[in-house]
């Protein structure tokens, strides 16, 4: 296996478990192709990676209306039609899909050109372009436990989420050290998402006051475009001055979470890769609006393996505050969630990924060898 494409992109969980798949075949040999969408989220996390080879394809998500309808087409054949000519030129030995309306065109491509076919789902709930590409494909993805109606147990693998190279936990007083963030401080991180969480940023805003007085310091990131970042000092307990931050985006989650006490966060399956990764405990607020409510499968899973808390959006008003004093004040339970998450940290997934492809595209060879061997007899 010397040239995989990679279809990824539309969105931050998409597009970096595609990029961690990619280092890991880099680091084994293979080239890597990795296919994202024209989005801005897309070209300003691949700009990060000058080493990666990127091709923006086109494509727009599957929305019911006439125009929503005519828009996914459009960029379905488009996508179909650069992906058959990509894989020609780069005489591709395989093909594997993140979800989401950027692997359809790659994949349907693929199947016709009988090159194989992998497709990995991060979410405790199928996407629908998943669902689709599954049925034809040679190799499954999916969350621990998990499986498809359908297919085969001998096609699904149960792996995790891939994560980049550089996403690393590192010790708390370093963490901190690199924030400018005193060791004393009791931090809360929260995380909205790529794309930021109004209903967080606005919880945030209205109870600044009441957690500093609590002596609890904020960082949080908003989400590009959605509020302004500062600083903000209030008054703690004896008289002391708690420093709150507000920052639009990063490139250094890893940092922030290792500094944190506790994180407040959306329920992506990214995001709680990468709190699994810092074992940080966590109170999970699932997207509503997911699709097949996917973060709060997520988020539930999460919480039934004892390694954080689910409040639901609507009790944002009512319950986050006391859930968030009573945890942060409650060192033997954080232990615990720590103890927990550092038990369900996946390891190296992309290398576990990477060597299940080559076995199997080698196998694939070996059986279309024997095969031909086989009808040259005969004939």
């Amino acid at each position: 296996m010397k040239n995989v494409v990679i279809a990824c992109g539309g969105t931050g969980g998409h597009l970096t478990p595609g990029i961690a798949l990619a280092q890991s075949l880099e680091e084994k040999g293979c080239k890597a192709w990795l296919f994202i969408s024209r989005k801005s989220v897309d070209s300003r996390l691949s700009s990060k990676y000058p080493k990666l080879n990127f091709v923006a394809m086109p494509g727009a998500p599957l929305i019911r209306t006439p125009i929503g309808l005519f828009l996914f087409l459009k960029g379905f054949i488009s996508s179909y039609l650069q992906s058959k000519k990509f894989y020609k030129k780069v005489n591709a030995d395989a093909m594997i899909g993140f979800g989401g309306f950027t692997s359809l065109g790659p994949a349907v491509a693929a199947r016709l050109q009988k090159i194989p076919i992998f497709i990995h789902e991060a979410n405790r709930a199928v996407g629908k372009a998943v669902r689709m590409i599954a049925k034809n494909s040679d190799r499954v993805y999916l969350p621990e436990g998990m499986l498809l109606e359908g297919l085969s147990s001998e096609v699904v693998k149960n792996v995790g989420y891939p994560l980049r190279k550089e996403f690393r936990r590192i010790p708390r007083e370093r963490a901190r050290k690199h924030l400018g963030i005193p060791n004393s401080d009791r931090l809360l991180v929260v995380l909205g998402g790529s794309q930021g969480a109004a209903s967080l940023n606005k919880w945030v805003k209205k109870n600044l006051s009441d957690l500093a007085a609590e002596g609890i310091a904020t960082l949080c990131i908003t989400g590009m475009g959605k509020d302004s970042s500062g600083v903000v000092q209030l008054d703690g307990p004896a008289d002391e001055i708690i420093t709150s931050r507000f920052i639009a985006f990063t490139d250094e989650m890893n940092v922030l979470l290792s500094a944190a006490d506790l994180v407040v966060s959306r329920a992506g399956a990214g995001a709680i890769a990468e709190i699994v990764r810092c074992r940080v405990p966590s109170i999970l607020i699932p997207y509503p609006f997911a699709a097949d409510n996917h973060q709060l499968h997520n988020a539930r899973f999460l919480e039934v393996k004892g390694g954080g808390l689910v409040c639901k959006d609507e009790y944002l008003t009512e319950k986050l505050f006391k859930e968030v004093q009573e945890m942060m004040f409650n060192e033997e339970l954080r232990a615990i969630l720590r103890r927990n998450l550092f038990a369900m940290d996946g390891g190296d997934v992309g290398s576990r990924i990477v060597d299940d492809m080559k076995q199997l595209v080698t196998e694939r060879e070996i059986s279309l060898d024997t095969q031909g061997r086989n009808l040259a007899v005969y004939a």
